[in-house]
């Protein structure tokens, strides 16, 4: 069976099905660390654990990778996000 690509432009971007995409969540001045924390482990279902190391993340680096699949799944990922008020991009993973 052969691989054939879909290069259909999104932008100027040729996508192929499998592409990992990942999304990130920024830092604000807004929300607490414990209100993203909370989102954390509501949305992603991480431990307390992880959703305190992800949110470190995000404070002290500005920035943290939480999830990452298909493009689509990731636009559901920064939608849900945004309806949480915390301010979230997704791009292709190794960018």
């Amino acid at each position: 069976m052969e691989f054939q690509e879909d290069l259909s432009p999104e932008g100027n971007v040729a996508t192929r099905p499998d592409d990992a995409w990942v999304t990130i969540v920024w830092n604000d001045p807004v929300n607490l660390m414990s209100y993203v924390t909370y989102v954390f482990q509501t949305y992603f279902g991480f431990t307390r654990a992880v959703a305190e190391q992800r949110m470190r993340e995000v404070h002290e680096r500005g920035r943290s990778v939480v999830s990452s699949g298909s493009r689509e799944r990731m636009e559901v990922d920064v939608q849900a996000m945004h309806s949480y008020g915390l301010w979230a991009t997704l791009q292709r993973s190794g960018e």
